[in-house]
């Protein structure tokens, strides 16, 4: 199968877990092993798309947002002028820090040129998406990002 044996052993525990393998110890000659055998002949998936495509809550988009302070943050300003093509955040302490590239996509570029700087006023997600033109199908898209730059300490939520 050209599996790595750990990633298959993974793999079968994770099957007996669900309930689609059964795993039975088996000793002969050598050492022991685990003999795996199908538990069920059928599985029936019931997926809820719904559920990965969640509409933004208005909580959400209240959120008044800025760039941090002293963040380290280098955004690069896209050709057009309008928007900002990628962020690099730096990752770690000494010579264990990292440089991390984080390339945005066209609407992403927008919202952050429109980001307020770390000393003006903070605005709410909506209205940065506002003065971006972006429109509420982007939402949750913009909601991921200003997740993930929260966690880097690029963006600050202020209440």
């Amino acid at each position: 199968m050209n599996l790595h044996i750990k990633t298959s052993q993974d793999f079968l525990e994770a099957l007996v877990e669900l309930d689609i393998l059964t795993g039975t110890e088996v000793f002969e000659k050598k050492r022991p092993y685990i003999r795996y055998a199908l538990k069920t002949d059928r599985i029936v998936i019931d997926l809820d798309l719904m559920q990965v495509a969640r509409k933004p809550v208005v909580d959400e988009l209240s959120l008044r947002v800025r760039e941090k302070e002293n963040a380290g943050a280098r955004f690069t300003v896209a050709r057009s002028g309008d928007s900002i093509a990628s962020v690099a955040i730096w990752i770690g302490e000494g010579r264990d820090r990292q440089e991390r590239k984080i390339k945005l996509t066209p609407p992403q570029g927008r919202f952050f040129y429109h980001l307020p700087f770390p000393k003006a006023k903070p605005l709410t997600v909506a209205e940065i998406m506002h003065k971006a033109g972006l429109g509420e199908e982007i939402a949750p898209e913009i909601l991921d990002l200003i997740q993930l730059a929260m966690k880097y300490g690029v963006v600050e939520a202020i209440q």
